[in-house]
Order: C-alpha cells, then structure tokens, then sequence
C-alpha cells in the first residue's frame, strides 16, 4: 500500500543528483577578472596573445589566480577588484586600439563541473555583479548629421521649383547655397523658408556669388538633442535585448549622459563593444568618370577630386566614392545574417521598409552597369563594404551585402543595423563593475531572513509532528536545493525580488506537509490503520494541495506577464518554487515515508503527535 516503485525512488535519487550537482557552483562564489577580446572580427585569438598577456602581467608585478583562453577571449582571474582596475588599464595602454579590455566577475566553481555545465545563477546588481556604463552622447555629432540631411533635401526641393543654384555644402551646423543671380537666391529663400520653418535663414555675399546660409533655431537644435539622446536610449535597449541581458537598467543622466548597468552579463567585451559601436549603413555611387588610374594614384596621395572621398576596398582595390549619400540605414526594417549560395561567404540579407524599397528600385534603375558602393560607418569613420556593379533593376526591398570578413561580424553587423543606428555617437566615459547597490548587508539580510525563516519552520514542525515533521523539513530542504540548482540551470538572474519570492515559496511550500500531517492525524482519530492513515492522508490531501498551488500558480504567471523588472524577477522565482515545492512536499515527502515506514509488516503507532 505504502510503497513506491523502483522507478519513483530513481527519479527522485536523479533529481537529487543534478540538484546536488548544479547548485554547487554557487558555493564558490566569484572572483572580479579581465576579458580581453579582438576589437575587430576579423583579428583572430590565439596563444600569443595569451603569452603577451602574461608578460605585460608579470612586468608590472600583477598577480593573478588564473590566466586563460576560450571562445570569447582572454580571461585573468583576480582576487581583488584594485587588482582587477589596475590590470585594465594597464592592459589597454599595453595592447593598444585593436583589442577590448573589459571587467567582468568569473566563478571560482571547480573546471570539472564547469565542463558539465554547472554554473553559478548570476547575482543582479542589487545582490552582487554586472557592469556600469556611463556614456556620453556626442551632441555636436547629432547637429552635424541634422545639418547633413538638410543638404540633400534643399538639391530635391530646387530642383523640384527649377531654381537654378551652383552648389550645396555643410559648413559646420551650417547650410551654404550658392547662386549666380540674386533672383534666384530670392526665391529658394521664400521656398526653404516654406518647406523647413525650423530653420534660419540669411543672405550673404561670396565675391561674385550669392549665399544662402541656413541654420538650425534654438528651440530646433533643443529639439534635435532630446531626440538623439531618446533615440540612443531606445536603441540601446534593442541592443542589450540582442545581447540577452537579463533586467538591464538603462536610464537618462543629465542632458547628454546615459547609464546602463548589465546585471549577470557573461561577455562584457562584446557587451562594451555592441553598445560603444555607431554602425550604419550607407549607400552611395562610385564615381566612375574620374576612376582612371592616375586620379587613384592622386587620390590616394590626398588629391582627393571635389564632391569624391577616397576609400580602398576590403579585397584592397583603391575606389573613389561619391559623397552624396542616395540611401542610408535610416530605412531598414530587418537584417540577418546568412550565407552567399554561390560563393559560401558570410553575408547580411537587409530589408527596406516601403519608401526605402521605392528609392533603391530608383537608384538600381537609373545606374544599370554603374559601381554602387555600400558603406559601413562607425563613429565617423566609413569602410567600403563592397562595391559591386549594378546588373539590373532591384525591387522588392531585400539587399544581400557580401564582402563579411566571417559569420561573427555578419552576425554583428546585422544585429546593430537591426537594433538600429544611434542618432549621435557615444563614448563610454566610466565602466566599472558593481557590487550591491543596496550594499552587503542586504545580501546577509536575504540569506539570514531565509535561513532563520527555514530555521523557524524547522523546529517548529519537528515539535509539533515529531518524525513527520522531521520528514517535512527534510522534504523542505530538498525542495530549497532542487530551486537553487533550476535557477542556476537556466542561468536566471537573481534579484533582491527574487530572495523575497524563495522565502516565500519555504512558507508556502510547508503548507502543503501540513495539511498532509493534519490528514493523516484525523484518519488516525477515525480508527483507521496507520497503514490506512497514510496513505488516505496523502490521497485525499493531494486535491485541496493542487487547487492551492495552481491558484497561486496563476498569479505568478499573471505577474510575470504583465510584470516588468523586479516584478518579473519575483514572479519567476515564485512559479519555480511552487513547482519544485509540489514536487518535494507530495513525491519526496511521500518517498520518505514509505521508506520509514512502508517496508514495516506491522505498524502500530505514528510518531506524528
């Protein structure tokens, strides 16, 4: 009657296994290290690299508990964060531009259950780890790009009216036309002024030209800036949300600052390098007229022909592009990475949205045998992607951009020009790892409150239910190692939140020991065996413990739904732990129980109080 199959008693001891194995990590805790990765995908990691390290290491007398290298980088294990710091910095003078130095916190848990995939569940920044960044938005940078499109919307509106004019450049914030006669210069004035009333104008005079010089108002350029610095914010929201960083906090400082604190981030390299990177996309024609061999040779000696720039390609053939941009990254719905059918390279399929389609159609239209040339621009600096000719007409709005140096920077490629350009560069100006924000001793306040909260239980349960409730307690404690070892399995971030939800699930869990000790005690009083008692007990308990559980169940769900940050947190932990405790309070409890007292031919009295 009261006895399990072999299978349950395996099931169980599995279970007990993998707890014992996954919650381990958490034991060892964490050390603060230093990542170093390539700061360009196609610079590759190899032991040198690592030799270096150790070297720069060892000359400025920097001790340090490990030195490796996986898949993301170099890593140094410290066992302070001064240490830590002063490793950083010297390692970014030591190794120069082309390699990221970041702080991250790695576990001090064992190679050998590292290798099974046993990991510690990461800390949020309220508890202990992540990564505090503080960037600063360039908003001279978002005037000039302001200015910039004004250039290219002032040549479709003359055009547009027929009004002849010589040129149209940016100079600074600024937008200079320039006429022959004054006639004309009267009547782009009274159009410009119509079409774009944010702006500013006023005539001048060029010896025998006249100017027209157009300038962003206060309120506009106000405007411009609270726009750059929303904007930023919202993308780097899609970039962490790419990254897959649990409950990031990113948030407004000042006028032109932005914090963002990565809590139980993995990879602070890439994390350091995604959100410090300004990549977009622009397509511009290549000058075919003036691409003879000898202007190149010019060109790249700084004789660059006026209206042109002068790149060189990946592949390393000089190009001269012109500077009007035809199509930028502004337009983008979609991008994702993938691979070339007929070459096998790494590519970057790019979708348009409708106008963006309607002007690449145009463009592919007008420029049939013509180089088109895709530029990849990050902070300032533009790189010739790839410049192919135009076969035919393009419609549909999908790009294929070739010319990937490997999947890791197509995949990174697409997932900024998915995430969306930044309207202004921004420069990390501090970054350093952070410990509890609320401080240590809310960390010892979580641990303590559980544990004297289970401590409570505990005694309070063996007093009242003598061997029973021992069992329960038992039962209890298996279901605390059985949340941790989830936790740390999914790699689930915990929180303050998070502590509070665990002492409420050991509440909530020995409820349902409870209500089974109470049942077996009246079936006892109802004369039944004690044979009878327990498994009559543990039966008709079991209905009045699943409805509780799944209405509190429901509400968890609820919780996490329509919950954000430590809400979502909290919930999390709550609807594991009413999983776990439904578990361990009717198989394990159950398990016990029949193991005491089940392989017993007579059973006379329950030591159940």
């Amino acid at each position: 009657m009261n006895r399990y199959p072999l299978w349950k008693y395996l099931l169980i001891l599995a279970a007990l296994i993998l707890g014992v194995l996954y919650s381990m990590p958490n034991i060892f805790g964490e050390s603060p290290a230093v990542q170093i990765s390539t700061a360009k995908n196609t610079s590759k990691l190899d032991p040198a690299l690592l030799g270096e390290v150790e070297t720069v290491l060892k000359q400025e007398k920097l001790t340090y508990e490990a030195l490796f290298l996986d898949a993301s980088g170099v890593k140094v294990r410290f066992s302070s964060p001064d240490t830590q710091i002063r490793a950083k910095d010297v390692l970014q003078s030591k190794l120069g531009k082309d390699y990221v130095v970041a702080l991250n916190l790695l576990s001090r848990s064992p190679v050998w259950l590292r290798s099974v995939g046993a990991l510690p569940m990461y800390l949020g920044l309220d508890l202990r780890g992540g990564v505090h960044f503080l960037l600063q938005v360039d908003m001279k940078a978002a005037l000039d790009k302001a200015a910039e499109r004004y250039v290219g919307d002032f040549r479709t509106s003359l055009r547009k009216e027929r009004i002849a004019y010589v040129g149209v450049t940016r100079e600074g914030q600024t937008v200079q036309v320039r006429f022959s006669q004054t006639s004309d210069q009267a009547k782009a004035e009274s159009i410009i002024s119509k079409e774009f009333p944010d702006l500013t104008l006023k005539q001048a005079d060029s010896g025998s030209e006249k100017l027209l010089i157009a300038s962003l108002s206060l309120p506009a350029q106000k405007r411009i800036q609270e726009f750059a610095l929303k904007q930023n914010i919202q993308t780097l929201h899609n970039r962490v949300n790419e990254l897959g960083v649990a409950e990031p906090i990113i948030q407004q400082q000042g006028a032109d600052r932005v914090v963002v604190q990565l809590p139980g981030v993995q990879d602070t390299a890439k994390a350091k390098e995604i959100l410090g990177r300004t990549a977009t996309l622009e397509i511009r024609m290549v000058d075919e007229e003036k691409s003879d061999p000898t202007t190149l040779q010019n060109a790249a000696k700084g004789q660059v022909p006026l209206g042109d720039e002068f790149y060189v390609e990946r592949n390393g053939i000089p190009v001269l592009v012109k500077k009007s941009v035809v199509l930028t990254g502004d337009y983008i719905t979609d991008a994702g990475p993938g691979l070339d059918q007929q070459s096998g390279g790494s590519v970057v399929h790019v979708n348009f949205d409708g106008r963006g389609a309607r002007i690449f159609k145009q463009i592919t239209h007008e420029n049939v045998g013509k180089r088109m040339a895709i530029l990849l621009v990050e902070k300032g600096q533009a790189e010739v992607i790839t410049a192919p000719v135009i076969r035919e007409e393009i419609g549909g709005g999908r790009v294929q951009i070739s010319g990937m140096a490997n999947v890791q920077e197509a995949t990174d490629v697409a997932l900024l020009l998915r995430a969306g350009a930044l309207a202004a560069p921004m420069d990390i100006i501090e970054e350093r790892t952070v410990g509890p924000s609320m401080g240590e001793e809310n960390i010892k306040r979580g641990i303590h409150s559980t544990l004297l909260g289970f401590t409570a239980i505990a005694v309070f349960m063996m007093i009242y239910y003598m061997v029973f409730g021992a069992i329960s307690v038992l039962a209890l404690g298996i279901n605390l190692l059985l949340l941790v070892a989830i936790l740390s399995m999914l790699q689930a971030t915990l929180t303050l939140p998070g502590l509070a939800a665990i002492a409420l699930t050991l509440g909530m869990a020995i409820d349902a020991n409870v209500l089974i000790n109470e049942r077996i005690r009246e079936e006892l009083r109802n004369g039944n065996t004690p044979q009878a008692a327990i498994h009559a007990g543990y039966d008709r308990a079991f209905d009045t413990i699943f409805d509780s559980n799944v209405t509190t169940l429901i509400a968890g769900l609820a919780l996490f739904m329509f919950g954000t940050g430590p809400v979502k947190g909290f919930a999390v932990v709550h609807v594991l732990g009413i999983m776990t405790s439904m578990f361990s309070a009717i198989l394990v409890s159950r398990a016990i129980v029949n193991l005491v007292y089940g392989y017993r031919r007579k059973v006379t009295k329950l030591v159940i109080g």
